[in-house]
């Protein structure tokens, strides 16, 4: 398949990662089922698919920092995959499908044990399982894969990730300085702190005893802030630093040997060119694509080019 090129009129990191929705494919996913899976700690979490349920393939998509199934690139990814013959699901990560979960806990970018039991129920339903991840989604699986090893071949068949934030003490760098700090105030403001205020109102006790605090909460402005006040104490984290030294994925992908795509552009505005890892440095299950262009989790145009390159690998060998 052609390398990506991004179009002419589009040059530079942040265009290319801020335009991608709005240049994302037009057409509706109209999921046909919506499932509440009940989590092994009383909470739940929501379930959209589409596609003929006798598919003898299942795509499963772990979204991005609140993401969901209507984001663009998991309408894209669907479309094709349903024209491919897939059958299609989203997970959501914990207080992403609208409503807000049961638990004080949301949901983290190093949560490899969420994405074991999601993983398990997804393979107890189905033989052919295979999965993908974007950005926070795609650390989080890598890091399953890696953790689990051979053992996770029992599981699902093939996996991609896409723009995955491997080194999360880089990237909070990165969202620190300059025009990066716009990444998380876009989150924050979009509703990233309303709701975790609404959930400190509702669990006030436990997230005390996690050392959170609402004020502190209120005044975050970037996401490493955010990070510090409130996910990493309220995970088991000791502050940000550690959260995002445990959390991070990229000293452990030589673990990983289910056939995985790393799928990252080089020019990602929330992840330094360095970082990427070399074919050299990892195991001959893992298969990388780097890109000069594309941005964070974008590469618009070019039809639909990051659905066709990671259906392209997760369809190798599939039956």
């Amino acid at each position: 398949m052609e390398p990506y090129r991004a179009p002419w009129w589009l040059p530079g990191p942040h265009l290319q990662t801020i335009l991608a929705k709005p240049l994302a494919c037009n057409q509706r996913v109209t999921y046909d089922r919506r499932d509440r899976w009940d989590t092994p700690d009383g909470d739940f979490i929501d379930v959209d698919w589409v596609g003929p349920e006798d598919a003898p393939r299942l795509l499963v998509l772990f979204h991005g920092l609140e993401g969901n199934s209507h984001s663009h690139y998991a309408r894209e990814i669907a479309v094709h995959a349903l024209a491919d013959g897939w059958r299609f699901a989203v997970p959501h990560f914990r207080g992403c499908s609208g409503e807000l979960n049961r638990r004080a806990r949301a949901y983290h970018a190093g949560d490899s044990e969420e994405i074991a039991w999601i993983l398990e129920r997804f393979a107890a339903q189905h033989p052919a399982v295979h999965a993908i991840g974007v950005s926070l989604g795609g650390n989080a699986l890598p890091k399953w894969l890696a953790e689990r090893g051979a053992a996770a071949e029992g599981v699902v068949r093939r996996a991609a990730a896409v723009s995955a934030p491997i080194d999360l003490t880089r990237m909070g760098d990165r969202l620190s300085h300059g025009l990066n700090q716009y990444y998380g105030r876009f989150f924050l403001e979009r509703g990233l702190r309303t709701k975790a205020l609404r959930k400190i109102g509702l669990f006030p006790e436990e997230h005390a005893a996690a050392g959170v605090n609402a004020a502190r909460v209120r005044a975050t402005r970037t996401l490493p802030e955010f990070d510090d006040a409130l996910t990493g104490p309220l995970h088991g984290f000791a502050d940000r630093f550690d959260y995002w030294r445990r959390a991070s994925t990229a000293d452990l992908l030589t673990g990983i040997r289910v056939p995985t795509l790393l799928l990252n552009a080089r020019n990602d505005p929330l992840l330094p060119e360095r970082v990427l890892p070399t074919p050299a440095a990892l195991p001959d299950s893992v298969q990388t694509d780097f890109p000069r262009q594309g941005g964070h989790a974008g590469f618009p145009g070019r039809r639909q080019w990051l659905a066709r390159r990671t259906l392209e690998f997760l369809s190798e060998g599939a039956s």
